[in-house]
């Protein structure tokens, strides 16, 4: 599937409906685990997104993508800004190249382990993103949602979740919440959900 900007535009429109409406519960599992503020962080995340977009009005994917990510990263606190920033930079680097949905999300999987130095297993973004991309494009919203509470008995290896070591197992990784919600969004932008 062709990744178009309207399609984005969709996927970030629902995505930030999923983020301002779970924003409390992303930030409980972050309470355990991490600073207790990934739900404020991604909520003002997305509400930069949401404004440039309706200001800018970028008609190409390129411009698209990049603009989401300058978004992100500056708005976006902790090390969620910066992953998913570099998610949709190296997406938007690829786009100048194709705009093969399933190629950009490679990208942007690539792009995400490079920044975080994270691995599968680790209990981080990771987690979802490896395991979901690799679906695509048959990927439903089951497939998102076992991936999302196969975070749950890992222990933390990267970011301030591992400084709790075995006390991380049980508790969901917030990160890997919300990549959840993205690829949800993303699934409801192509009209799959």
């Amino acid at each position: 599937m062709e990744l178009t900007v309207e399609t984005l535009n969709d996927w970030m429109k629902f995505f930030a409906q999923k983020v301002s409406a779970n924003k409390g519960y992303l930030s409980e599992l972050d309470t355990p685990i991490g600073d207790g503020d990934h739900g404020n962080n991604m909520a003002r995340g997305m509400v930069a997104v949401t404004e440039a977009l309706q200001t800018k009005h970028p008609t190409d994917l390129t411009a698209s993508l990049k603009l989401i990510a300058m978004s992100l990263i500056s708005k976006v606190g902790g090390a969620a800004g910066p992953l998913y920033g570099t998610a949709f930079l190296e997406m938007a680097k690829t786009s100048q190249q194709t705009t093969n949905l399933a190629e950009l999300l490679q990208a942007a999987v690539l792009g995400i382990k490079k920044r975080g130095g994270a691995k599968l297993g680790d209990k981080t973004m990771v987690d979802i993103w490896e395991v979901v991309v690799a679906k695509f494009p048959e990927l439903t919203s089951q497939q998102i949602e076992q991936a999302v509470l196969a975070t749950k008995p890992l222990e933390a290896k990267k970011g301030r979740a591992s400084y709790l070591g075995e006390r991380s197992i049980g508790h969901l990784d917030p990160g890997a919440v919300s990549s959840g919600y993205l690829f949800e969004a993303l699934l409801e932008a192509e009209g799959r959900l």
